[in-house]
């Protein structure tokens, strides 16, 4: 489309169909020096500009100097196909494509590749943590939706943070059913994944926020588990609708993840 990058959505072909994304170069930035980028996924009915907005972390990465991209879904209403959903091999190659061309356009850190998102964005980050850990050092979904699936089998220790309220009613922290596990069994699913010797262990406390760790994983990984009480389907520290009351101030998730990112560059492969 011909925007200035941050500006606007563009487009690529990923599989024959034209892809949208969103990204966000930091003014810091300068061709030859290699920067971390970071995937930031949307949620179901949502789209790419929205979770920019949602999330603030285009002003993270201008404070931090990484770049950022807001891939886009495709269907109406947009939906990650994640789970036991048809396409989803076609979304995972999507951002396959779109990490290559950003790394063929720009000066990336391959060691230094991150994913986060929300709901159905979340659940979709889940499952890059698992195919594309070749390519991501990290994950951090924020009240994901982790739909029941195939096994996830990561090509190497994974580390993940991830954020959930207690009394989310979309993707409710003790599970719904046999499509969505209780969020803390989840957590607990990576530690297994990861090896992790010890925890989980209460390592922060804040008012209504409690992280739980799992460490002494393999490959330097670690698991952790922020648990808001009380509150709902958000996005940790967010501003958008305030009145809402469902987003906790006592934690800002987008902080909180780029510490957890920045203490795990990865040891990738790429391919």
């Amino acid at each position: 489309m011909g925007e200035t990058p941050g500006a606007g959505y563009l487009q690529m072909e990923s599989g024959g169909v034209t892809r949208e994304y969103r990204l966000h170069v930091p003014a810091s930035y300068a061709a030859g020096t290699a920067v971390p980028l970071v995937l930031n996924l949307h949620g179901f009915a949502s789209n790419a500009l929205e979770q920019e907005i949602l999330s603030g972390t285009s002003a993270k990465a201008d404070a931090e100097g990484f770049l950022v991209v807001y891939p886009q879904a495709l269907g109406s209403p947009p939906t990650w196909r994640v789970g036991t959903l048809a396409g989803g091999d076609e979304d995972l190659a999507f951002i396959e494509d779109l990490l290559q061309a950003l790394e063929g356009q720009y000066t990336i850190d391959p060691r230094r590749v991150y994913a986060t998102g929300i709901s159905n964005g979340g659940g979709m980050v889940h499952r890059i943590g698992c195919d594309l850990a070749n390519r991501v050092a990290a994950i951090a979904p924020v009240s994901g939706a982790y739909l029941e699936s195939s096994a996830c089998s990561p090509a190497r220790p994974m580390p993940v943070v991830a954020f959930h309220g207690t009394a989310d009613r979309i993707v409710p922290y003790d599970g719904q059913g046999v499509v969505l596990p209780p969020v803390r069994d989840w957590a607990a699913a990576w530690a297994g994944r990861d090896a992790c010797a010890a925890g989980p262990e209460v390592v922060f406390r804040n008012g209504e926020v409690t992280g739980e760790a799992w460490t002494d994983c393999a490959g330097g990984s670690e698991v952790i588990l922020y648990t808001i009480e009380g509150r709902g389907h958000s996005w940790p520290g967010a501003d958008l609708l305030p009145g809402l009351a469902i987003a906790t101030r006592d934690i800002v998730a987008t902080d909180a993840m780029w510490d957890f990112f920045v203490r795990h560059p990865g040891i990738v492969t790429g391919g």
